[in-house]
């Protein structure tokens, strides 16, 4: 028995570690929730802005009034004003793992951030460094040209790559650039040399996918139910506490749009049509990105609130996998 108090989980197998991934709005939290629940499990976050604090709604952070008796990690811990690089998410990753097997649990990565995913499971390329002067001018020139002509950049460079960057990702369209200049090689060729540098842990992925058409139903219902929840005032609270649009999560998916309906910019209804239409965007993203990783098990999902049918696939694959 673990200290979840599961009787029923397979034995653990201190290497063996799952990752749920998928695009936004599958259903992902709630299916891992449920994994969680019968192997004995611990959900670690997986995710570039739900690390954040005093972001739970429009980030999609699990409620802890709904999270029952599984425990939650690295969801609302840093400030939002803090950036950080997928190699130090990978870390703090590593660091719950190892705290959770000590526990007797099983590890739960669940999250949609395709370059987290690789980072942990595939490790850091060599030479993943830094330069903060390469940074600093990236930065003017995204000021000065904006970010449409630094992507048309990368896609000349590394148009692999390009293609999964949205233009709105500003972290991840400076970083690309920079690795390039560091390096003098295109990112995704980096990914690509990485393979095989993973760390002592057996990952499992289940990619959890959905058509584009189901998607954008349940795009558009959980928008509506986060800006019922209060979305446009927790936006209202950030710039409150000093948190301007140049703060690096406030770029997030909706946040942009709410900022510019709270200016005056936009109306309600355009507001809403905006931020959907964005989602959209970065679901097919996302689609693009996982389609091409090799995953364990593929789950098309048709109806996200009959999670027990992709708990049920997951629990059994990932079972076998424990005991071979």
């Amino acid at each position: 028995m673990n200290s979840t108090g599961d009787l029923n989980g397979p034995d653990l197998n201190p290497t063996a570690v799952l990752v749920i991934v998928g695009p936004t709005a599958v259903g992902k939290s709630a299916v891992a929730v449920a994994v969680a629940s019968q192997l004995g499990g611990e959900i670690i976050a997986l995710d570039s802005r739900q690390i954040y604090r005093f972001m739970p709604i429009g980030t999609d952070q699990p409620e802890k009034k709904g999270q029952g008796r599984i425990p939650h990690h690295l969801y609302g811990i840093r400030e939002p004003d803090k950036s950080i690089s997928s190699g130090e998410y990978a870390r703090l990753v590593e660091q719950k793992i190892n705290v959770i097997f000590q526990k007797g649990n099983h590890p739960i990565l669940c999250g949609g951030s395709g370059l987290y995913f690789k980072a942990v499971t595939e490790g850091l390329f060599e030479g993943s460094t830094s330069d903060p002067t390469i940074r600093q001018r990236l930065k003017e020139d995204l000021k000065e040209k904006g970010a449409d002509a630094l992507l048309r950049k990368l896609m000349k460079i590394d148009p692999e790559y390009a293609r999964i960057v949205h233009p709105n990702n500003h972290k991840r369209l400076l970083r690309a650039l920079e690795i390039h200049e560091i390096t003098g090689i295109p990112p995704s060729e980096h990914f690509k040399k990485q393979k095989g540098k993973s760390s002592l842990y057996r990952f499992f992925s289940a990619y959890l996918r959905a058509s584009i058409e189901h998607l954008e139903g349940w795009i558009g219902e959980r928008t509506r139910k986060m800006i019922e929840a209060g979305w446009v005032d927790e936006v209202k609270s950030l710039l409150k506490l000093g948190y301007s649009g140049l703060a690096h999560p406030m770029d997030s998916l909706g946040y942009r749009q709410i900022m510019d309906y709270l200016e005056g910019k936009v109306d309600f209804d355009e507001m809403v049509t905006l931020i959907n239409i964005e989602t959209r965007q970065y679901a097919r993203k996302q689609l693009k990105w996982f389609d091409r990783e090799r995953v364990d098990i593929r789950i098309d999902v048709f109806d996200k609130n009959r999670i027990e049918l992709s708990t049920e696939k997951i629990v059994e694959k990932f079972t076998r996998f424990i005991l071979t």
